[in-house]
């Protein structure tokens, strides 16, 4: 059965929500605490979005937080359990 574009973005934009809330984010250094506010923001803002029915913004919005969480790991500014 194929989904409509709109339930497969609900579903997708839910599924990397829970997963991103599910890591223990710490921070290593000064810059480390501004990239997980950045990331608290963007989960906070897709969030947002979900419940506004805006599901292209949510969707990009936990993008974005996945984006500062996989950068900031790369720079070792913080640690994720």
């Amino acid at each position: 059965m194929i989904m409509d574009s709109e339930k497969s973005l609900i579903l997708e934009t839910q599924k990397w929500l829970k997963k991103i809330e599910a890591l223990k984010i710490t921070p290593k250094t000064d810059k480390g605490k501004e990239y997980k506010t950045n990331i608290e923001a963007y989960i906070k803002d897709s969030k947002y979005f979900l419940e506004k029915k805006d599901y292209v913004r949510a969707f990009e919005a936990v993008i974005w937080a996945w984006a500062f969480l996989e950068i900031s790991k790369d720079l070792e500014v913080i640690g994720v359990k």
